[in-house]
């Protein structure tokens, strides 16, 4: 409400002031309209190295939350599922030479080795269904009934191979169906790297979340930045899986290491300390199977729990990110709580109750920071 003395004052302004004076008040407005809907919106922001299950978790929401995929987003992961088989077929041709793994079928090793090697998936263009022929799905289907083939396989973790390569294998009798529809279980496992910064909303009891994917390699981290600002949470991915693999980018760097290390100079960023912080130990299905062949003392020597108990190796994991947040705690201060969930983000039961568990921490939180609880 205007006061007498504002209109007087009002009345002794000149044009120009009167025009300044009025420009200002609508900038205050539009400042507190902004504040007003940023309070009604949660940021939440994933973070984690390539790989952890970033994306696949903006998927899930999608399908939990939104419109789940419609025709045009079918007919592009066709096209990225082709893509995916095709170069995990190369990546195994590729690492038998490396290897030096021998192929059980001598026709193998002349022919179909040769075909898979002549494709090239990096014609822009060509596009995918020119390249993936019937020939071709048939040679790849071949190689993967090669003993020599399914021993490379075995020895995945020594050269950088997706994990849904079997399950798209084993699943190529669909994909070469000519009427073949991506199914949710299909999309959840395709792969394409997050490059740059891809956002997703959706509304839940009437307050807007607004998820930011970012990509995870370390040549993407740097654009980290542009999104750090009014974020409510952050969602810290690793994959429980990763113990015993090395970086794309670095052949030296265990990725588990390179997790740990991410996650200690997050929770150190000054932007970040009044966001909750959540960490999903994800890939728990990929995890509970390789922890019966590959032990995690291997890797971490620290470790002194049963080396097939999963749930004791996970645990473990989860204490490695529990000590760096009390290591880093400002000396004084209580150290930053961490809100913990292991996950497999390929099962979209699991994640519907993880993320309805985090829904209700998060608006808590948000509430509790208003003083409205």
């Amino acid at each position: 409400m205007t006061k007498w003395w504002e209109k007087a004052c009002s009345c002794l302004m000149s044009a120009e002031e009167r025009a300044q004076k009025d420009n200002s008040t609508a900038i205050d407005n539009g400042i507190k309209k902004h504040k007003v809907e940023m309070d009604k919106e949660l940021k939440l922001l994933l973070l984690g190295t390539g790989e952890s299950g970033k994306s696949t978790f903006i998927k899930q929401m999608r399908i939990i939350h939104g419109q789940g995929f419609n025709t045009s987003d079918q007919v592009m992961y066709k096209k990225i599922i082709k893509r995916n088989i095709i170069t995990s077929m190369v990546t195994i041709v590729d690492a038998m030479d490396t290897l030096y793994i021998q192929y059980d079928n001598e026709k193998n090793a002349m022919v179909h080795r040769s075909l898979i090697k002549s494709l090239d998936i990096n014609d822009s263009e060509r596009d995918i269904e020119e390249i993936f022929t019937n020939k071709v799905a048939e040679t790849i289907a071949t190689l993967w009934e090669d003993n020599g083939v399914r021993q490379c396989y075995d020895r995945r973790r020594e050269y950088q191979l997706t994990d849904s390569t079997k399950y798209f294998f084993d699943a190529l009798h669909r994909v070469v169906q000519i009427n073949y529809i991506p199914t949710e279980q299909d999309i959840l496992r395709s792969r394409v790297p997050t490059e740059g910064i891809y956002e997703y909303v959706f509304c839940l009891e009437r307050v807007d979340f607004r998820i930011i994917d970012v990509g995870g390699q370390r040549r993407e981290r740097r654009k980290w930045i542009h999104c750090f600002e009014h974020v409510t949470s952050i969602i810290f991915l690793s994959a429980l899986s990763e113990y015993d693999l090395v970086l794309q980018e670095n052949n030296t760097q265990n990725r588990m290491e390179e997790s740990l290390h991410l996650f200690r100079t997050i929770i150190c960023y000054p932007w970040f300390q009044r966001a909750s912080l959540i960490i999903f130990l994800n890939k728990t299905d990929v995890f509970e199977e390789k922890i019966l062949r590959s032990k995690l003392t291997d890797y971490f020597p620290q470790y002194t729990g049963d080396i097939h108990n999963a749930i004791e190796a996970r645990s473990f994991i989860l204490e490695m990110f529990r000590e760096i947040s009390i290591s880093t705690t400002v000396e004084g201060r209580p150290p930053k709580p961490i809100y913990s969930h292991f996950t497999c983000a390929t099962d979209t039961q699991n994640i519907r109750f993880v993320f309805n568990s985090v829904r209700d921490h998060i608006l808590h939180t948000h509430l509790r920071e208003f003083n409205l609880v």
